[in-house]
């Protein structure tokens, strides 16, 4: 494990050398011209009544209010009042992070999948198989986000000994764990930030979404399989790779136990999301509980597991507080009395679009953003409080939304020159940008295909709730 630990850390610096626009100041740049826009866009605001505990703009409520503009040091304050008023998303954020690094200080993930690359006994088909299953999971889960990087040496192995080029060995492990989290049906910093923000309950409208998610993941899995056995049948595999093996990796029972307390861990949140309704904080509850259960059944001292779980905390303080960063903005305009205004305005120049176009728009619109603003989390915490009322008024329930967002953000994931993991996954396996982008075009554009469709089943079913 540490061996790869070592390989992340120096494909994380040249790649972050690449990536220089941070996404904080994109968003304070918007931060500013929003505030700019409470001086000069008319005041307003709708009507609201509560349905069901979620609050919905009455449409065609709009009326003009006093102009309450934003001053400058104004502009600092909400900044504050962002990151307290998404205080349980960066937290959960910040928990996710701690829970994975007490995993991986145990070994348990790492040494499974050494296990398995090094077998030579699986054909290439099952061993695509089982790599799609194991990443779409980590990835569908929220478990493996940005650590992904660490496993790519592990995917560059398999290609390795397979006499497969390196392409194949990132997209075993990147494109696999892309096809899970694009979706995220039960990601916490994803799926659940989205739907908090949305007010919509915490992992609902899981059947459709979750389709959503296995079409993306076979999507990956079909199109390694075909491009593999082109591979074979073109010659264009080497036969004579021998692969030096480093010191043998033997996956132990307590490995076994760790893995089974974290499925059966989130079988059990699963179950109490649904019959008891828990959410935010009982998840980020259970995330330090299963980090403490982890530690000690992969005998780590009390301060090992303390210190490790801190330690993993810090590597998502970036992408936790850029959600309160995002929130800023959504702050001004409501405190500009503009984000009504700007709904309004949306909803009268969207009004002869039939919904299921304006829902396609939607999406279309968050991905392009995404290439500017790369945190998923940042961008759900800067749509989202506009995209909700707009949704409203066009006739589109909130999953609806919610998925234009989510499909948004992950269709790009895969694609985007301003992702550091992604970047930092090509560094680790050399591989050039221009090349990759070939590579997972047709993916990428069936991926194009599944959203559009999901989307236009979720408002042909009124998908709810909400």
């Amino acid at each position: 494990m540490s061996q790869v630990n070592v390989e992340k850390n120096n494909a994380m610096q040249p790649a972050g050398k690449k990536s220089e626009q941070s996404p904080y100041l994109l968003l304070f740049i918007i931060l500013v011209l929003a505030a700019v826009a409470t001086w000069i866009i008319p005041a307003g605001k709708f009507d609201h009544e509560i349905r069901n505990g979620v609050t919905f703009a009455i449409k065609g409520s709009l009326h003009e209010v006093a102009r309450t503009g934003v001053y400058p040091g104004e502009i600092f304050m909400a900044i504050v009042q962002g990151v307290i008023k998404a205080a349980p998303i960066i937290f959960l954020i910040l928990f996710t992070g701690g829970l994975l690094a007490v995993i991986e200080a145990t070994g348990a993930i790492a040494t499974a999948l050494n296990s398995l690359s090094r077998s030579t006994k699986i054909s290439d088909t099952r061993l695509i198989l089982i790599f799609a299953v194991i990443f779409a999971v980590l990835g569908s889960t929220g478990v493996v986000q940005n650590s992904v990087v660490a496993f790519v040496p592990i995917g560059l192995l398999v290609a390795r000994s397979l006499g497969l080029p390196p392409v194949i060995g990132m997209a075993l492990i990147y494109l696999t764990c892309a096809a899970g989290f694009n979706v995220a049906f039960l990601g916490p910093a994803t799926t659940g930030l989205t739907q908090h923000l949305a007010q919509l309950p915490l992992f609902s409208g899981m059947l459709l979404r979750g389709i959503t998610n296995l079409l993306f993941v076979l999507t990956v899995a079909i199109y390694l399989i075909i491009t593999v056995k082109r591979m074979r049948k073109n010659g264009q595999v080497r036969a004579d790779i021998t692969v030096e093996s480093a010191e043998p990796l033997a996956i132990t029972g307590r490995h076994k136990l760790i893995l089974l307390t974290c499925a059966v861990t989130l079988i059990l949140f699963m179950v109490g999301t649904v019959q008891l309704h828990w959410a935010t904080n009982e998840m980020s509850a259970m995330f330090i509980i299963l980090s403490i259960m982890v530690g000690l059944i992969g005998r780590l001292s009390g301060s090992a597991i303390a210190n490790t779980f801190l330690s993993g905390c810090s590597q998502l303080v970036k992408g936790g507080f850029i959600v309160g960063m995002a929130g800023a903005i959504s702050v001004v305009l409501q405190q500009g009395n503009i984000l009504d205004p700007i709904v309004g305005f949306l909803s009268d120049l969207l009004a002869p679009v039939p919904p299921a176009i304006a829902a396609v728009g939607m999406f279309v619109s968050a991905a392009l953003m995404h290439f500017g603003i790369s945190s998923g989390s940042g961008e759900s915490a800067l749509l989202i409080p506009i995209f909700s009322p707009l949704g409203d008024n066009l006739g589109l329930t909130r999953q609806v939304t919610v998925q234009t967002v989510l499909l948004g953000e992950g269709i790009v994931n895969s694609i985007s020159p301003t992702s550091g993991v992604l970047m930092a996954a090509l560094a680790t396996a050399n591989i050039s940008f221009g090349k990759w982008l070939k590579f997972v075009a047709p993916v990428v554009a069936i991926w194009f295909a599944i959203c559009v469709v999901t989307l236009l089943i979720g408002v042909a079913i009124n998908w709810g709730p909400f």
